[in-house]
């Protein structure tokens, strides 16, 4: 952040309802949803885990927030499908090699 410059600050209401729609709309990304409330999706996240710590709705233990763990899903799904790829062809190499 520059030196002089303050966050923005939105006003409570904006803040509730942005939460309030977080919370309600779970099909639809909070990544979306911050883009359209014109917000960084930074704070939009911020705003759901600080009110979640404050109304004990998730354990702040070390367990992954459900972002990171589908962000580690996908990654363990791309990899994985690398896996079936590079077998696939191993596989029809080892077809033709055979014929």
């Amino acid at each position: 952040m520059q030196k002089g410059i303050s966050p923005k600050s939105y006003p409570k209401e904006f803040k509730q309802t942005a939460i309030e729609l977080a919370l309600c709309n779970s099909e639809k990304p909070m990544t979306v949803l911050a883009n359209e409330l014109g917000i960084h999706q930074k704070t939009l996240y911020s705003w759901v885990l600080n009110y979640k710590k404050s109304n004990n709705l998730i354990d702040v233990s070390n367990k992954p927030s459900q972002e990171e763990e589908l962000k580690r899903l996908k990654k363990e799904n791309a990899r994985l499908k690398m896996e079936c790829d590079i077998l696939k062809k191993a596989t029809a190499y080892f077809a033709k090699e055979t014929m």
